[in-house]
């Protein structure tokens, strides 16, 4: 068992760092050891218990209970409020599309696709749910600020408000760390009969804490009326093991068509609130250990830690040379742009080769590429050294230039179907970046800036064949 335990420590140190406050996507990190160690034995104890039947594990009905109340009561919501606890933001969006989806059985039975308006800044998550639910995605653009448009989303939903049976903003988008104009979307929403969710899956257990130490937040919770749903990660940035999530509903009757039960099988009733049956119930008792041994003034005081630290990148961003903060962020993501002098992705090269994890983000539209950075309560420790590791590759990106991408792949790139991308077309592709594929699939270069820049000149429904064949390729079994 030993051999066993020391192959997975192994295979972890191949793993990027999920503490010390380096990785700026992922992972979310309190920098607080005693409560992490609290948050894993608690998913340990509870691994093996199945939130599928409450009354066979009354304990998982009692902490999600709990979990809800607490979430309910941090953002503003009605006495009125139920919730439910899922594995994560994704699952959580997906729910609520469904959730509105099912509300509407007369669209349903009549063959009639719903309709989901958002802005073009909202998550992926959302265009997921509209291809597995088959809801009609109507993205309207977004103004300077990077917020959602208020005049386009109203002509977008009065374009068909029958079919329209929800629309979904962010508190804050994830690409720009900005929240949009909550009061008058749900406005809109409310003034048609239609549902308003606020995806602030990243910024839920952030905001309300910034809104008490006398920032100027957005209104965006269910203070504002008209909003009929909300999603927050607690795996983000209340700090818990990766897993939990909640789903609020301003009232039952807005939850009812999100629960599924099924009794015609030989088998027992089904009855599920979540797209989960059985589900371990080590992350949600992960979550309640956590959100208890931090308490409310210990969010407080991490809040304040990642805000300042927010505020000092920014301000440190804004005088290094070739380098601007995208929009002015209202929580903890900050977007990054550089001038025409400096390279992105080999800034995303030169980070990582000195220890930070930042996240390149393509081009969408005329909007260029950018570097994401999330921080956490600890990162905001180490920003003067991620302030001087970014000065650094800066340099070395101004002194590289752009990346050039060999005329001949763009060509070949461009000559490329995404419906009808092949194998040979792939391995093409593979060969032509350097990134062969061996037994184990294909290899990363340790510098990725050429990749990266390839992928940055192809367009979305390109980007995600060419990704989607890569994933095919990694997830291979491995055979004895």
């Amino acid at each position: 068992m030993s051999d066993v335990l020391a192959r997975l420590a192994e295979l972890q140190r191949a793993d990027l760092p999920t503490h010390g406050g380096r990785t700026l996507a992922y992972v979310y990190d309190s920098g607080l050891a005693e409560v992490d160690r609290v948050g894993r034995e608690a998913v340990a104890a509870f691994a093996a218990t199945n939130g599928l039947d409450p009354t066979a594990f009354p304990s998982t009905l009692l902490m999600e209970n709990e979990v809800v109340g607490s979430t309910a009561d941090l953002l503003d919501a009605p006495a009125t409020c139920v919730g439910t606890v899922t594995s994560g933001g994704t699952e959580s969006v997906l729910l609520a599309v469904q959730g509105a989806r099912d509300s509407r059985p007369d669209l349903v039975e009549a063959g009639v696709r719903p309709r989901l308006v958002v802005p073009s800044t909202i998550h992926a998550a959302f265009h997921k749910a509209a291809h597995y639910f088959g809801l009609d995605l109507v993205v309207v653009p977004v103004g300077a600020d990077f917020r959602a448009d208020v005049a386009a989303t109203r002509a977008a939903v009065e374009a068909d408000p029958g079919r329209t049976v929800l629309v979904a903003v962010s508190a804050p988008s994830y690409a720009h760390g900005v929240v949009d104009p909550v009061t008058e979307v749900a406005a809109i929403a409310a003034e048609h009969g239609i549902r308003c969710h606020v995806d602030a899956c990243i910024g839920g257990w952030v905001l309300p804490y910034a809104a008490r130490l006398g920032r100027d937040v957005p209104p965006w919770s269910f203070a504002v009326d008209g909003v009929t749903s909300i999603s927050v990660d607690l795996h983000k940035y209340a700090y818990t093991p990766k897993g939990a999530s909640v789903l609020l509903h301003r009232t039952p009757e807005l939850r009812r068509a999100q629960l599924f039960a099924c009794a015609d099988w030989p088998g027992y009733t089904m009855l599920n609130s979540t797209l989960q049956s059985t589900k371990s119930g080590g992350p949600l008792a992960g979550a309640w250990a956590v959100l208890r041994s931090i308490g409310d003034a210990g969010y407080l005081d991490l809040t304040r830690q990642v805000l300042d630290g927010v505020d000092r990148l920014v301000a440190g961003i804004e005088a290094l040379p070739a380098l601007r903060v995208v929009a002015p962020p209202d929580s903890t993501l900050v977007a990054v742009a550089t001038d025409d002098t400096c390279d992105v992705f080999t800034l995303v090269d030169e980070l990582g080769l000195v220890g930070w994890l930042a996240q390149p983000q393509m081009r969408y539209g005329d909007q260029p590429a950018t570097l994401h950075l999330s921080l956490s309560a600890a990162t905001a420790p180490l920003v003067d050294e991620l302030l001087d590791a970014l000065a650094t590759a800066v340099a070395t990106a101004v002194a590289r230039g752009p990346v050039a991408v060999d005329p001949a792949v763009v060509e070949f790139v461009e000559a490329l179907d995404p419906g009808a991308l092949g194998d040979d077309d792939f391995d093409g592709l593979l060969a032509a970046v350097g990134m062969e594929a061996g037994a184990d699939g294909p290899a990363l270069p340790e510098r990725m800036a050429e990749v990266n820049a390839l992928l940055d000149l192809a367009s979305p429904a390109l980007r995600e064949a060419l990704l989607g064949a890569f994933l095919d390729r990694l997830a291979r079994p491995t055979r004895a």
